[in-house]
């Protein structure tokens, strides 16, 4: 009896020194990450079980619900944009509850995860961007005003903030471990409805749907082209430095789920609803949502810095696949090719040159532009990121690459690319690669430079020019580097630029103005 009663004392003495840690951790974790924070308060219940967790959604549904709240935005009266929209805007389309992005409405809804008993919330930048006013309803339904600690349009993620402890909030989990074919959950409010939890599964991992960069993609309205006819110059758009790697499922997930959980079977934060693939605005079968481990970076530089600091390897590159390995004359058919290097950027500082071919990044293996994105946009300026590579001579090599912060390497990388792609981009709406040795002999010339994709709407693509057309002159100069075209294309003394090339068809010549 003696021994119960020691038995006792000691459970009941360990649940009050674990529950006095808890109320003290919560008084005094201001100064540790969100990741930290999450850590303390799971310590004392691990678990254990995998990630796919059980069939039996009934715990992970009741755990995560009570911390996904409802987020309602209002705005003045003010536009974005064009409030036609295009077949992409009918296509991808963002969850907020107002309709498309185009057109900022008066008042509109979406979704948010708490993640620290103290009010921190995740939700998407897209939300509460430019609200005037974001009110927060919890799981009590009790309303509060939140302020914005920091958002990004090029993740689509925001970090706001209550001004409310003892919330409930949803453990982030490992969305490197997800797997395709495991089971999630969607929880949102979707068309302003109260908390719903959807079922289905992981369909697919680093998936780029072009939504971030749509702005950059939009075809010249006609407004636009004729002035760019008349002066040659064409509108001023930003560098695309979106990253998108999305996980894709087929929970039903609507308008309103945005920035909202997606969670794994144990309740474990995995993502971050963003959009659905839909020509009708709702559920059709596909939504995407930012994996949790992009997410953490974001939101601890909001919280640590009000921004997003980013690390640039300082490289322009095409994903290959069998056509684009054809076109840029290699065998291989998985990895990054590299177009360009950037002048005093981390990839020229590593020795990384013009040719080679990104196969593995920190020992991972790499298929797409997405599955190198992410992980960059992981780390910050100054950490090191090691990348395999195969050299254009066809050796395998290992470089480590110390990150490079975006005051040094973006604004480079931005003026690179307008006198190397970017400007190509905007005057011819392509981008191009210095053709290889074999490219040059299947075509019987001794010089080039190959278009490695065309934009769609764009010059080249009015005139029918696609990718692996291989341009050998410009106004009559040959050309061997995107430099080259840029030089030559001021240079006609008739005012009409013209391009000489050669493809599988034979050889042409065309001109504009």
């Amino acid at each position: 009896m003696k021994k119960i009663g020691l038995t006792v004392l000691a459970a009941f003495l360990g649940g009050a020194v674990a529950i006095g840690s808890y109320k003290l951790l919560e008084r005094n974790t201001d100064g540790y990450t969100l990741e930290e924070k999450q850590n303390m308060m799971f310590a004392n219940n691990p678990v254990k079980i995998s990630s796919a967790g059980s069939v039996d959604f009934v715990q992970a549904a009741a755990a995560v619900s009570p911390a996904v709240v409802h987020i309602k935005t209002t705005y003045g009266n003010k536009s974005t944009g064009n409030e036609g929209g295009n077949s992409i805007d009918d296509f991808f389309d963002f969850f907020g509850g107002g309709g498309r992005r185009s057109q900022i409405p008066r008042a509109a809804s979406g979704s948010g995860v708490i993640l620290t008993a103290d009010g921190y919330i995740v939700t998407n930048n897209h939300v509460v961007d430019n609200a005037e006013k974001i009110e927060v309803v919890l799981s009590n339904r009790r309303k509060v005003m939140a302020k914005v600690i920091g958002k990004d349009a090029n993740t689509d993620l925001a970090l706001i903030k209550v001004d409310v402890s003892g919330l409930p909030f949803v453990k982030m989990g490992n969305s490197d471990n997800v797997q395709i074919g495991e089971w999630v959950l969607a929880v949102g409010f979707p068309l302003d409805l109260q908390t719903t939890v959807t079922a289905g599964i992981v369909s697919a991992k680093a998936r780029n749907i072009g939504i971030l960069n749509r702005e950059s993609q939009q075809p010249l309205t006609r407004e636009e082209y004729e002035e760019y006819q008349r002066t040659g110059k064409r509108p001023d758009r930003q560098p695309n430095q979106a990253i998108e790697s999305y996980i894709q499922t087929d929970a039903a997930i609507n308008p309103g789920n945005s920035g909202g959980a997606l969670v794994n079977a144990n309740g474990e934060l995995i993502g971050i609803n963003a959009a659905i693939a839909s020509e009708t605005g709702r559920n059709e079968g596909y939504g995407f949502a930012i994996p949790v481990n992009l997410a953490k970076k974001i939101l601890e530089d909001f919280k640590q810095y009000g921004v997003v600091k980013r690390g640039y390897i300082g490289v322009t590159f095409t994903a290959l696949d069998a056509d684009n390995a054809e076109k840029l004359g290699t065998k291989e058919i998985n990895g990054l090719y590299v177009n360009e290097v950037l002048e005093n950027g981390a990839a020229a500082a590593a020795g990384i040159k013009q040719g080679d071919i990104i196969k593995k990044v920190n020992g991972v293996e790499i298929y797409d532009s997405p599955d190198l994105q992410e992980k960059i946009g992981r780390m910050r300026p100054g950490d090191k990121v090691s990348l395999t590579l195969l050299t254009n001579g066809g050796a395998s090599k290992n470089v480590s690459v110390v990150l490079k912060p975006e005051s040094k390497v973006a604004l480079a990388s931005a003026k690179s690319n307008e006198a190397a792609t970017g400007t190509t981009i905007n005057k011819l709406g392509a981008t191009f690669a210095p053709a290889t040795a074999a490219q040059k002999a299947k075509y019987g010339v001794a010089n080039g430079v190959v278009v490695t994709s065309v934009a769609p709407g764009k010059l080249f693509d009015y005139w029918d020019v696609s990718a692996g057309f291989l341009i050998t002159k410009v106004n009559g100069k040959p050309v061997n580097s995107s430099t080259d075209i840029e030089k030559a294309l001021p240079s006609s003394p008739t005012g009409k630029t013209i391009i000489s090339g050669v493809n599988d068809n034979g050889t042409f010549t065309f001109s504009f103005n």
